[in-house]
């Protein structure tokens, strides 16, 4: 007779929308993945009881409570999920770790390179695991890109461009919100951190930056007939080096009218080139120099059962992930992590080393001049 599984017992904290895709994830997971674990939605916390109660009921929570602070001293709880508005990532990030529980964080981990320090230093202290979501990376289409330049297949990288753009507030009367206030970091923050991210994991560590962000709406509507002044970026972007050679550019903005949800990059060597869209985020185009002439031109590589896990989820190939789909393997990943089957995937402290590219990137605007990092 086969034993049962452990069981590892979340509490989510916060309700909004990526609260929901990581109650997404996890339900998903423990059907798509051999899991390490029996997953019981324990706790849901919100802003008071009454959003608390109905949370717990539409996403599947035993419990519920109006108090986070009540989850973080459960001591049932195993895992602590933050999806919180970002300027409360540090206070409950680190009451969960005090209290010995793994945490999983929506990035971007906080507004500040030395809060995010301050959080990875204490969970690596505590020895606890921890996960910040940037579940775009767990594309199986970025797996494949990153295996194609490791390979060779696309020679030396001489250039690479990302961008990141959507245009949730591009409209100067909507009302200012936690992502305007200094706390929650601005474009570059919340947007620019994917952008910052896979640039890093397809090419590795970059060395220096020059940066450029823009204020382009300063006051917002506060939502009882006055205004608030703004200060964070709706515009952030940078030339960047890295230290395998390349040179390239980032650019995060939450006012490109039209765009909703545009996560792009070109990558360009002496060997051949890759573009990828978020928009298309099943294909990957390759360009190689191996092909004869008259005959060249980016060939489309469709998202299929090859590319693992793609295959878990869909056995056909070009019937597509979706969003969902990528947080369910994230979640995956670190519940194995957590049962010691791998590493952690993108701890706090690689969300650390995100959030120094930002404020790398933001000093540098300030200073007008090439920043080196760390």
């Amino acid at each position: 007779m086969t034993s049962r599984k452990p069981q590892l017992r979340i509490g989510l904290i916060g309700t909004g929308f990526m609260g929901k895709t990581h109650v997404f994830g996890f339900a998903a997971a423990s059907r798509v993945f051999d899991l390490p674990y029996d997953i019981v939605l324990h706790s849901v916390a919100d802003r008071t009881d009454e959003l608390a109660v109905a949370a717990a009921r539409g996403l599947g929570f035993a419990k519920s409570s109006g108090d986070w602070r009540r989850l973080v001293a459960d001591g049932e709880i195993d895992v602590i999920d933050i999806t919180t508005p970002n300027a409360l990532h540090k206070e409950i990030a680190l009451a969960a770790i005090s209290a010995g529980k793994h945490v999983y964080c929506e990035k971007p981990l906080t507004a500040w390179a030395s809060d995010a320090r301050e959080m990875a230093d204490a969970a690596e202290a505590a020895g606890v695991k921890t996960q910040v979501g940037f579940n775009y990376l767990c594309n199986p289409m970025m797996a494949l890109a990153r295996d194609l330049i490791a390979s060779g297949e696309l020679g030396e990288i001489r250039l690479y461009r990302g961008i990141h753009a959507e245009d949730y507030m591009m409209d100067p009367a909507s009302p200012f919100t936690f992502r305007h206030d200094p706390a929650g970091g601005g474009a570059l923050a919340d947007i620019g951190s994917h952008a910052l991210a896979t640039a890093e994991y397809l090419l590795g560590p970059i060395a220096r930056v020059m940066g450029d962000c823009v204020t382009v709406y300063d006051r917002r509507p506060d939502g009882h007939g006055g205004f608030r002044a703004v200060e964070v970026d709706d515009v952030g972007r940078a030339f960047l080096r890295f230290t395998n050679g390349a040179s390239g550019s980032i650019e995060a903005s939450w006012i490109s009218t039209g765009r909703k949800m545009q996560h792009d990059f070109e990558i360009h060597g002496t060997k051949g080139a890759l573009f990828f869209t978020q928009e298309r985020f099943n294909e990957l185009h390759f360009y190689s120099m191996a092909d004869a002439a008259g005959r060249r031109g980016f060939r489309r590589i469709e998202a299929g059962p090859d590319h693992d896990p793609y295959g878990r989820f869909c056995v056909a190939p070009g019937h597509q992930l979706g969003f969902n789909d990528l947080k369910t393997i994230e979640v995956a990943r670190f519940l194995d992590c957590l049962a010691g089957k791998r590493p952690e995937p993108f701890n706090f402290r690689a969300g650390a080393r995100v959030q120094a590219l930002v404020e790398a990137i933001h000093d540098s605007s300030r200073r007008s001049q090439w920043v080196e990092i760390p």
